[in-house]
């Protein structure tokens, strides 16, 4: 199992923002991973004393953060990639901060090509989805 420790050292998030716990399952087209942070009381996205749901998508952003460093050659470094849009969000809970265990966070690569990734990800808590949608990736933005 990859762990916090490893996900810290392979992706651009550090300290307490780096929010993933574990990676839980990888293919070519999913990454599953598993998330402790939600309920930390120094949480860094916690706003007036809460973790809203919308939160769940920088956990998500994550996850596909650490699934193109998983299918990176191994020779080069992963490509930096930027969120450039989310769409079809739905919010089925209002905040993420009063849930007790872990959250599972998916993402599914559904088309993309060298430049521009779309994935459908969901945030979900002991199988209960609680926000789910798709979202635009855009790879190395500067060379563009």
């Amino acid at each position: 199992m990859l762990d916090h420790d490893w996900i810290a050292a392979h992706i651009p998030h550090q300290g307490r923002m780096c929010l993933l716990d574990a990676v839980l399952d990888w293919s070519d087209t999913t990454i599953v991973c598993r998330a402790d942070s939600h309920t930390a009381a120094d949480h860094p996205l916690r706003a007036d004393g809460r973790l809203g749901i919308a939160a769940g998508i920088e956990y998500t952003a994550q996850a596909m953060a650490v699934h193109g460093v998983l299918l990176a050659p191994a020779a080069q470094p992963p490509r930096l990639g930027y969120l450039t849009s989310v769409r079809g969000v739905q919010m089925h809970v209002a905040r993420l901060d009063d849930l007790a265990g872990a959250l599972e966070v998916r993402a599914e690569r559904v088309s993309g090509d060298a430049t521009l990734i779309l994935y459908r990800f969901q945030v979900l808590h002991e199988g209960r989805c609680l926000l789910d949608g798709r979202a635009s990736v855009v790879l190395d933005a500067q060379a563009l």
